[in-house]
């Protein structure tokens, strides 16, 4: 088994930190914090900040692109071949407003589901590679997704994000270890739990 590359999308900034959209930056840096490791900058000028470490025996190089969400793929693409890193051992998580808050999907080899920072990275490298889908939830009423996900959660979600996020970075250690097919098995098995 080769490195795996485990990409959590954001958008970069302060203004960004702890909104919807940027579910998947933060169960990354709850894997890296697990391990005592901090992110760096990525080598060679590539358009992201990385952690490259060991889950168990396994390498694995945990990285938050330094791109807004919808240019994803300028950052994936080349830590792809700078690692390289095979498609079956990329992971991408990711926020999703089809999913309720607090559920958890591994797919391979869908669509982008209209997240934009997955279209860039399908434009990018093609859609042979595994998702990690962390639901937000969809918005109330007749509010404009592209807002909602870009504000933080409320008071009442907050409790149920943080265990959704701790969840969601459990998967990440299981698939740097086990593959994407056990991720993929146990994220099924933890929605049949609720």
């Amino acid at each position: 088994m080769g490195t795996s590359l485990v990409v959590g999308l954001r958008n970069p900034g302060a203004r960004y930190q702890g909104t919807r959209h940027n579910l998947g930056a933060q169960v990354v840096s709850i894997v890296a914090d697990r391990i005592g490791a901090s992110f760096g900058r990525a080598p060679r000028f590539m358009r992201a900040e990385v952690v490259e470490t060991r889950i168990g025996t396994a390498r694995v190089v945990l990285a938050r692109p330094s791109t807004f969400m919808n240019e994803s793929g300028q950052a994936v693409a080349p830590l792809l071949r700078y690692y390289d890193t095979s498609l079956d051992r990329l992971l991408v998580v990711h926020d999703e407003i089809d999913l309720d808050l607090g559920k958890l999907r591994v797919h391979h080899d869908r669509g982008s589901g209209g997240n934009n920072g997955v279209s860039s990275i399908i434009r990018t490298i093609g859609r042979d590679f595994w998702r990690l889908r962390c639901g937000v939830g969809r918005p109330p009423g007749s509010r404009n997704p592209a807002d909602y996900v870009l504000e933080r959660f409320g008071s009442r979600e907050q409790a149920e994000a943080d265990l959704a996020m701790q969840l969601a970075a459990d998967l990440v250690e299981l698939f740097v270890t086990g593959g994407g097919e056990a991720a993929r098995q146990r994220a099924g098995e933890l929605n049949r739990e609720d």
